[in-house]
């Protein structure tokens, strides 16, 4: 039987990709106006993760397609993010680079992990990493005082968590690797 790959779940995976231009087309302009649309538009990208998942298993229309795009999508989504705000000086490029080392890494192992039919399932610090690293790109993104907050001092400190966040998940993941294929 064929999987149905048209549904709103994956649509919704789809959306995430198409918003990333948008966001980089923010980010070509100064001011509140600008940071404040490209922190929207993130936001509601990044909220598009959580609904198409709830509704692919609502729905029960979980998809090998979405099943590969959704990570994808993420990834693309956060990293398009952070590499757009390496020369607006909002965010260091050596924290990007260590981001992204993990995550092509992690990657790298679930493909070598999949294709032996291994499954090591993913831990709630890869969830707790990826809140860290939105609410951290939103803050970033906004930038400018808002209501008197500093919305560059809290993504920053946001960033500083995601980023242990993510070192931690990656470590906590090649230590599950190594126990999987060491069995």
């Amino acid at each position: 039987m064929k999987e149905n790959i048209y549904n709103t779940a994956n649509y919704l995976t789809l959306s995430r990709v198409v918003l990333i231009p948008l966001i980089m087309f923010c980010l070509f302009f100064e001011g509140k106006v600008a940071a404040f649309i490209a922190a929207l538009i993130f936001a509601v990208a990044s909220a598009t993760d959580w609904l198409d998942g709830y509704l692919a298993r609502k729905n029960q229309t979980v998809s090998t397609l979405g099943k590969f795009l959704d990570p994808l999508a993420d990834k693309l989504l956060v990293m398009t993010t952070m590499i757009m705000l390496i020369p607006l000086g909002r965010i260091s490029a050596w924290i990007v680079v260590l981001i992204l080392a993990r995550e092509i890494a992690i990657t790298g192992l679930r493909g070598v992990a999949s294709s032996e039919g291994i499954v090591i399932a993913a831990s709630n610090l890869g969830k707790y990493k990826t809140g860290f690293q939105i609410a951290a790109l939103i803050g970033l993104l906004l930038h400018f005082n808002y209501y008197g907050i500093n919305f560059h001092i809290l993504g920053t400190l946001l960033l500083w968590i995601a980023l242990g966040l993510t070192l931690w998940s990656g470590y906590d993941y090649l230590k599950k690797f190594k126990e999987v294929i060491t069995r």
